[in-house]
C-alpha cells in the first residue's frame, strides 16, 4: 500500500482527500440522516482505501545518468544550493573543482510557499533565487572562478533532474545548513538524491552563522 506521507506534496494531497471525504459524510448525514451518512462513509472510505492499495508504491524513478557522458571533455559539477549558495565552505569546494578544469553550474531552487505555488505566483521566489545566484557568481569571479547559474524548480530533486537533462554532470554537490537547521536534511534530500541519480553525490555543510562570526 502506498504511504501517503512519503513526501510533503503527497501528505498535502492526502489531507485534501480526507477533508473531502469528511465533508461528504457530514453532508450525507445532514441530508439523509445518520444511517445514510454511515453508508456514505463506508463507501467513500472503502473506495479511497482501495485506490491507495491498488496504486501501490509508486515506481522508483530510474537513475538519471549524465547526458551524452562520452562526449564530455571535462568534468562537470552540478551544485544545488539555497541560502548556503554563497557560503565559504561551498566556494572552497567549487574552487577545488574549478582548479581541476571542471565546468560548474549553480542551481538555486525557486523556493516558494505552498499557497503561492498553488496560485502560480512564483515571480518573487524566482527573483530571490536569481539574486542568490548572481551574488554567488560575483563572489566566485572575485576568486578567479568561472561558473554559470540558473534558477531551478521549487522541488530540489526536480531541479536536479531538470538540470541533468541538459548538463551532463559527473558529480552533484548538495549544499545545506548544518543538521538541526536544515530543512533539506530533515527531508532526507541527500539520501533521496543518491537513490535517484546515477551520479556521485557530495554533501557540503555550510554554517553561515560560524562564517559570519
Amino acid at each position: 500500500m502506498r504511504n501517503p506521507f512519503r513526501s510533503e506534496a503527497e501528505a498535502f494531497n492526502f489531507l485534501l482527500v480526507s477533508v473531502g471525504v469528511a465533508a461528504a459524510i457530514v453532508i450525507a448525514a445532514l441530508v439523509g440522516g445518520t444511517w445514510y451518512g454511515v453508508g456514505v462513509a463506508v463507501v467513500t472510505i472503502g473506495a479511497v482505501t482501495w485506490w491507495y492499495w491498488k496504486s501501490g508504491e509508486q515506481p522508483r524513478p530510474v537513475p538519471a545518468a549524465p547526458t551524452k557522458q562520452d562526449e564530455v571533455a571535462a568534468n562537470r559539477i552540478l551544485v544545488i544550493a539555497n541560502e548556503t549558495i554563497g557560503g565559504r565552505a561551498l566556494r572552497d569546494r567549487i574552487q577545488q573543482a574549478a582548479q581541476s578544469g571542471a565546468e560548474v553550474l549553480l542551481v538555486s531552487p525557486a523556493l516558494n510557499s505552498r499557497l503561492k505555488h498553488w496560485a502560480s505566483d512564483e515571480d518573487e521566489a524566482r527573483l530571490a533565487a536569481q539574486n542568490r545566484i548572481d551574488a554567488s557568481l560575483a563572489r566566485l569571479r572575485s576568486d578567479g572562478i568561472e561558473a554559470r547559474g540558473q534558477v531551478g524548480d521549487s522541488e530540489p530533486l526536480q531541479a536536479m533532474e531538470d538540470a541533468l537533462r541538459t548538463f551532463g554532470a559527473n558529480e552533484i554537490i548538495i549544499s545545506t545548513h548544518p543538521p538541526g537547521r536544515s530543512h533539506w536534511l530533515e527531508q532526507h534530500l541527500v539520501e533521496q538524491a543518491r537513490e535517484r541519480f546515477a551520479v556521485p553525490i557530495t554533501h557540503v555543510v555550510v554554517d553561515l552563522e560560524a562564517e559570519r562570526d
